[in-house]
C-alpha cells in the first residue's frame, strides 16, 4: 500500500513542478517586456493575463524602469492598496484607479526651458 501511494504522489508533485516552472517563466518574460516598454503596467493591471494573476502588484510595479520601492509603496499607499495584494484579486474599480494612476505618472513631463540673457539677470538683481 505504501509503494501505491508514493507512486500516484511523485506525478502530481511533478506536475505542480511543471506548473511552477511555467508560471515562473512566463512571469519572467512579462517582466521584460515591461521593462522593455513594449507593454505597459496599466495594460496589464486592466486585462490580467494568466501569468499575473496570483503576481504581487508591487513585484509588477518594480519591473518598470526607474521604479523602486518607494516609489511603489507611495502609488500604492495614495490608493489605499497593500503591496502585497495579488493582481487578480484586484476589483474593477481598484484596477481602473490604479491604471489610471499610472497612465496619469506615465505621461511625459512637459519641457520648458528656461533661457536667461543678461538682461534678465540685471533686472532681477
Amino acid at each position: 500500500m505504501g509503494e501505491f501511494a508514493t507512486s500516484v504522489a511523485a506525478p502530481q508533485h511533478l506536475r505542480a513542478l511543471q506548473q511552477a516552472n511555467r508560471v515562473r517563466l512566463a512571469r519572467a518574460e512579462l517582466k521584460r517586456r515591461v521593462a522593455a516598454q513594449a507593454t505597459t503596467v496599466a495594460d496589464v493591471v486592466l486585462e490580467c493575463p494568466w501569468e499575473a494573476e496570483s503576481m504581487a502588484l508591487s513585484d509588477l510595479l518594480m519591473s518598470q524602469r526607474r521604479w523602486g520601492r518607494a516609489r511603489c509603496r507611495r502609488v500604492l499607499l495614495s490608493l489605499g492598496l497593500p503591496e502585497n495584494k495579488q493582481i487578480g484579486t484586484l476589483t474593477d474599480r481598484q484596477r481602473r484607479a490604479l491604471a489610471s494612476t499610472l497612465k496619469e505618472r506615465g505621461e511625459p513631463r512637459p519641457h520648458v526651458e528656461h533661457r536667461f540673457s543678461r538682461d534678465d539677470a540685471l533686472v532681477a538683481v
